[in-house]
């Protein structure tokens, strides 16, 4: 699903434009990056949560040439799913 189907999605359930909904969604997501980059951890209750995880200078290999390179070190950011979700996914009823 991408962002345009989510947003047209949501609009057919509550009383919105598809471009009022898409506005909004475009602003939660924007919401969560600032959040991210501000190095804050968000949480959505029953979904998941999203944060920062930190990866550590290593060294690598050029596949091409087999020659050793450094990974420079880098934030990446990494969602866990919630308990309700999972439930969900694996068609079990949620608590």
């Amino acid at each position: 699903m991408t962002k345009s189907e989510l947003a047209e999605q949501v609009s057919t359930k509550i009383n919105l434009t598809k471009k009022e909904t898409e506005q909004i969604v475009s602003m939660i997501f924007e919401s969560i990056i600032d959040a991210l980059s501000s190095g804050d951890k968000v949480e959505l209750r029953g979904f998941g949560s999203f944060r920062i995880r930190h990866r550590a200078l290593r060294e690598g290999r050029n596949p091409k040439t087999g020659e050793k390179v450094k990974v420079p070190p880098k934030k990446v950011p990494f969602f866990r799913a919630g308990k309700e979700l999972k439930e969900m996914v694996n068609n079990k009823k949620s608590s």
